[in-house]
Order: structure tokens, then C-alpha cells, then sequence
């Protein structure tokens, strides 16, 4: 039995609301003797009497008889609760001293605290929910903007369960007659036909390659997008910063070089999170300090998901600004060329033919056409992407699974064309199966477990 999985017959009690000071927190026992253990230190009605999904009003005092505190307890009886256990969560006064007494009570009574993502470990294995949608559960209290939270709470309803579901049960239908075709193997008979194998392949393949193809998307909407700004020194970066965070958070100075480590700060568009990153200058470093901010500012374009190239119009070439290009952008990365400093031009034309990216004029210093600069953004990273009833992969495992789901199928396919026996189809179908079914936790290891649950807080 695996670590997380150990004791799992026994009560376990946990905060459930965030640690200090508060005006409520909230405790949370689940097993089989919950609300037997929540019955010794609670007075007021006796709660193994009362019906499910009640609350009742009452106060929690230790063995001496000495109140603890006012509560309510909420309660939630076997199976219809989050764990499917019996679940009872007190809510009291956000005192850490209060909040530590209680699960000291229940503790000293029976119960033993809980491991990190215990209570959504034992949903998941007493069936309430299946892996994905566990994992859901992390992302939708990690999630930091609208749509990381939309993409969470759709995941956690099960629709990319539904879609993996969908397609393994395919697979396993012609899964079943390929083995039946072993039990055969001296008679030379054919169940399944290849023709068909091939095309429901081919389709599921398609469908895993579409999903995919969606978690470049789903990454950067779970985690933000990092979107760096780079350019020559002066250029306007820092003043181009707080112009579309609206605030003043990075220094801006008349002298080069003024940016010399990497600012991050985060901005929300129409619900998506960019994590935009201010960087020094490009040129060419005047001491050793500035020399590990250039450094810096390459290596933080090298890990970004959009590129924000700014360049002074007023002295810098369009020669040399395809020049800086050519340096600084790599191959699938989004670039975004903004021209700053128009207010100090008076009739100004300039040539942006050769520029192969999308180009914005603008004025950070005063503000003009900083919200077509933030459209621009959000309109370069979605692109008509998102869509209500899609699926989009957000997580990295189960994109690796989709992965060797499909590497297997293309085995599949390749054995089928070089005429291979159906005992070494069957084993790459059963590679195919296994890796689906590990998204889900139809199949799962207890290392696997391990590393998924560890990651929750404790207390979900």
C-alpha cells in the first residue's frame, strides 16, 4: 500500500480555510467515526441523531467542561458527502489559538491529522470523482483569473473525462476481439477485422492529436502568459510597464540601462493572465552588472510565450529594428512590435512593410493606444481559441500520457502494415489502453498517487 493510501479506515481532521487570523475558520473531519469524535466535544443537539446536510448551533468544550468556542457544525453523512465518508466541518472563529484547540480535541478523541490532499485522495478512491477531476481540484483553487478557473471547473465536471472515456471504450471493444483471436491462435481466425482497426485508430488519433495540440493553449491559460518586453535601452519598456498595469511599479529614468534586472508583474485581459516581464536593455554592456541583465533578458525570452518588442521612433531605424528582430525572436514564438514615442514626432511616417509581425504606435508616456496594445496581446495568444464546450489539456501529465497513447496507436498502425501477429498488435493496443486509462485512474500506481496528492494543501 502506498504512502497516501495508508490509514485510510481512519478519521482524519484537517483546517480546511486558510491558516491565520480570520473571522471564521473552518475544520473538517472525514471517516467512519467523525461524527462520533465531533459528538465527544460538541454540545448542543447529538449529532449522530440528526439527519444529513443539517447544521446545528452549539459549542465545543474540552474534557474539564471549559468552552471553546460557539460553532456550527455541518453534517454530512456516508455516502453523500465530498469523500463519500462521513464528513462533518465545525465553523468557528478564525483564532489560530481557537482553530489549533479544536483539532487538538478531535485529535486527543481519535482522529489523526490529515496528509496533504487526503480528503480528495479518498474521493477519488471511494469513486466520488475520477483523477483528472481530483487534480481539477488543485488547479481550481490554484486558479488566478477567470479563465484558468473556467478551464478548472470544467475539467472537474468531467468533460475531458468523458472524451478519454469515450475513446479507451472504442478501443477496448476491439481490444476484446483481438484477444479473442489469441484464444485461436493455432485455428487462424479473424475477429477483428484490419480495415476497421485502422480507421477507428485513425480516428482516435486524430481526437488525441486535437487535445494535444490544445495544451499549448491550456499551459499558458493555467499558468499565465509569460510575456517579456524587450528592446534597446530608452525605449520606453519601463514606462510601457506601468501604462498597462495603470500603476507606477517600475522605475523609469532618462539615463540607458536604468532596467538592469527583470521586473515581473501580472495583468489581466479579458480574464487571461500575463505575467509580463520588464527587461534591460539590448545593446551592448557598459560594466558587469548591466552585462548579467542583457544575459538575463535573452534567457527570459528564451522561456516566454509572447515576445513585446518596443523601439524609440525617434531614433531607431526601421533598418535596425529588423536587425534587433532577427536576435530576439525564435521560431513559434508570437512578437508584438510596438514604435514608441509618437507624441514627440510631429508628421511622422514610417515604412513597416518589411516587419513581418504585427505593429502598434503608441505613446507610453501619455498613454495613447495602450488598450489597443492589450487587445492586441490577448487577440495574439487566443486567437479565436477558446471556445465554451471545447476541451483544452492543462495538465503536463496528461498531455505526456495523450502522447504515448498515440505513440502506441502508431505502433499499432505500423505492425498492421508490416503484417506482425495479433499477440504484438494486442500488446501496443494494451500500451494504448494503459496510458489512457492512467489519465483517468483506471489505472494508476501508488507512486503515481503519491505524486499527485502530495502537491494539495492540507485540509482539500
Amino acid at each position: 500500500m502506498n504512502n497516501m493510501a495508508k490509514g485510510l479506515g481512519d478519521t482524519i481532521v484537517a483546517l480546511a480555510t486558510a491558516p491565520g487570523i480570520g473571522a471564521i475558520g473552518v475544520i473538517r473531519l472525514s471517516g467512519n467515526e467523525a461524527i462520533q469524535i465531533a459528538d465527544t466535544c460538541f454540545f448542543g443537539k447529538k449529532l449522530e441523531n440528526q439527519k444529513s446536510h443539517t447544521i446545528h448551533f452549539g459549542t465545543i468544550r474540552d474534557s474539564k467542561g471549559n468552552v471553546i468556542d460557539e460553532v456550527l457544525v455541518s453534517l454530512f453523512k456516508a455516502p453523500k458527502s465530498y469523500t463519500k465518508e462521513n464528513v462533518v466541518e465545525v465553523s468557528c472563529h478564525g483564532s489560530p489559538y481557537v482553530l489549533q484547540r479544536i483539532i487538538e480535541l478531535f485529535i486527543e478523541n481519535g482522529a489523526r491529522m490529515a496528509k496533504p490532499g487526503e480528503f480528495t485522495l479518498r474521493a477519488f478512491l471511494n469513486g466520488q470523482m475520477d483523477l483528472s477531476q481530483a487534480e481539477a481540484v488543485a488547479d481550481l483553487i490554484a486558479s488566478s483569473s477567470e479563465t484558468s478557473h473556467d478551464l478548472a471547473m470544467r475539467q472537474m465536471r468531467g468533460g475531458f473525462s468523458d472524451r478519454i472515456q469515450g475513446l479507451r471504450q472504442e478501443l477496448i471493444d476491439f481490444a476484446a476481439l483481438i484477444e479473442l483471436e489469441l484464444d485461436f491462435g493455432e485455428e487462424d481466425v479473424e475477429f477483428a477485422n484490419r480495415d476497421d482497426l485502422k480507421a477507428l485508430i485513425q480516428k482516435i488519433q486524430t481526437l488525441i492529436r486535437q487535445l494535444m495540440d490544445s495544451f499549448r493553449l491550456g499551459n499558458v491559460l493555467k499558468t499565465g502568459v509569460s510575456t517579456v518586453i524587450a528592446g534597446r535601452p530608452n525605449a520606453g519598456k519601463s514606462t510601457l510597464l506601468n501604462a498597462l498595469l495603470n500603476e507606477e511599479r517600475a522605475i523609469v529614468s532618462a539615463i540607458a540601462g536604468t532596467t538592469r534586472d527583470v521586473i515581473e508583474e501580472n495583468l489581466n485581459i479579458n480574464g487571461v493572465q500575463f505575467r509580463l516581464v520588464d527587461t534591460a536593455g539590448i545593446r551592448e554592456a557598459q560594466d558587469q552588472i548591466e552585462s548579467i541583465g542583457v544575459e538575463k533578458t535573452f534567457e527570459q525570452i528564451e522561456q516566454s510565450s509572447v515576445l513585446l518588442y518596443v523601439f524609440d521612433v525617434t531614433t531607431l531605424p526601421i533598418s535596425e529594428v529588423e536587425e534587433d528582430l532577427e536576435k530576439l525572436a525564435r521560431a513559434n514564438l508570437p512578437v508584438l512590435v510596438i514604435g514608441n514615442k509618437i507624441d514627440l514626432l510631429g508628421n511622422w511616417a514610417m515604412d513597416t512593410s518589411k516587419i513581418s509581425y504585427k505593429t502598434l504606435f503608441i505613446s507610453a508616456g501619455r498613454k495613447e493606444n495602450i488598450d489597443a496594445v492589450r487587445q492586441a496581446l490577448y487577440d495574439l495568444v487566443i486567437q479565436g481559441e477558446i471556445k465554451t464546450e471545447s476541451t483544452i489539456v492543462t495538465n503536463a501529465r496528461h498531455f505526456d500520457a495523450l502522447q504515448k497513447s498515440d505513440e502506441s496507436l502508431s505502433a499499432v498502425l505500423t505492425g498492421m502494415a508490416s503484417g506482425i501477429t495479433s499477440d504484438f498488435v494486442a500488446m501496443d493496443i494494451r500500451a494504448a489502453l494503459h496510458h489512457l486509462g492512467s489519465i483517468t485512474g483506471e489505472i494508476h500506481t501508488d507512486d503515481l498517487l503519491d505524486s499527485i496528492f502530495s502537491r494539495f494543501c492540507i485540509g482539500k
